[in-house]
């Protein structure tokens, strides 16, 4: 049990230490952030990009990209970051079963049963691309981003 206990808390101090946030990606790359200008500094604390941004500067501020393609185009190569979010969407209501009541009735001396359906909310976990940041030279020359309603 106790084996067990260290076990799981191990694991999720693991998990917690792996999250990244801005704050722990500028202390990763502490240097180059130091040598940016406070405009871009601004920038990628509030996790925006801008264009001629380089690689580093683009993972300081969103992180490490869920995909990375390869374009080959008439202008050359561009290696393209994607971004994603996901969330889970409310589906609706399933039937799961039944659940079995039963009580004693004193007037007849039997127990009597009744059979209730159980319902449940069904949630689906769904992926949407939310940024993509097009590289050319090592410098940000692209950025696609959904625009919010």
């Amino acid at each position: 049990m106790k084996t067990t206990r260290t076990l799981v808390l191990s694991l999720l101090v693991l998990a917690l230490s792996a999250c990244s946030t801005i704050d722990s990606r500028i202390k990763e790359k502490s240097t180059v952030f130091t040598q940016l200008d406070a405009g871009a500094q601004a920038k990628i604390k509030q996790g925006t990009v801008d264009l001629g941004f380089n690689e580093d500067m683009v993972y300081m501020a969103l992180g490490a990209p869920d995909q990375v393609r390869n374009r080959k185009t008439g202008e050359g190569q561009t290696t393209v970051w994607i971004y994603n979010t996901y969330f889970d969407r409310y589906e609706g209501m399933a039937h799961v079963g039944y659940h079995r009541w039963m009580y004693f009735d004193p007037a007849v001396r039997l127990y009597r049963v009744y059979w209730e359906p159980v319902y449940t909310d069904v949630y689906r976990r769904h992926m949407e691309e939310k940024i993509r940041v097009a590289f050319r030279g090592g410098k940000v020359v692209a950025i696609d981003q959904v625009k919010e309603p």
